[in-house]
């Protein structure tokens, strides 16, 4: 995505229009225009003041991802009774069938044997709670993935 793309969704997502922004950074409506369609791009002062603006740091304006940050928000508004009682299975099953296809297909048993022991391989040596340990785990497995994802397998 450009950075007039990012600029207009960060805009956007703000519930701001032109002449607003334009407004309160002392400019014109075309000069936010130009920004937002690649014409011009702002300086450093003006970047900054839009990140401000936008509620984002100078990093974020530049790399705006307007799903991402949705996500974001949604992870942190979301409390952890509320997570309890989430399907994450079901809920994800949608996307990924084989997350309900596999449970009868599996033996189960012997994979929860094996992740139990790097479980409280981890809580042991590195002193993690259980919840740290498990989510340890996932990270580990989630580098996994993208490693062999650049590989091609």
């Amino acid at each position: 995505m450009s950075l007039g793309n990012h600029l207009f969704h960060a805009r956007k997502k703000k519930g701001l229009s032109q002449e607003e922004v334009a407004e309160k950074l002392g400019i014109s409506r075309q000069t936010v225009s130009k920004w937002e369609t690649d014409e011009t791009l702002p300086d450093i002062c003006q970047s900054k003041r839009l990140a401000v603006l936008y509620g984002l740091s100078l990093d974020e304006l530049v790399e705006f991802d307007i799903d991402i940050r949705e996500i974001q928000e949604v992870i942190d508004r979301t409390d952890e009774e509320v997570s309890d009682k989430m399907d994450w299975t079901k809920a994800w099953s949608k996307k990924y069938p084989i997350l309900v296809q596999y449970q009868n297909e599996v033996d189960t048993v012997c994979y929860m044997a094996e992740l139990d022991k790097l479980l409280n391989d981890l809580e042991r040596k590195y002193g993690y709670s259980e919840l740290d340990s498990f989510l340890v785990l996932k990270d580990i497995l989630a580098s996994l993935w993208n490693k062999r994802k650049k590989k091609g397998k």
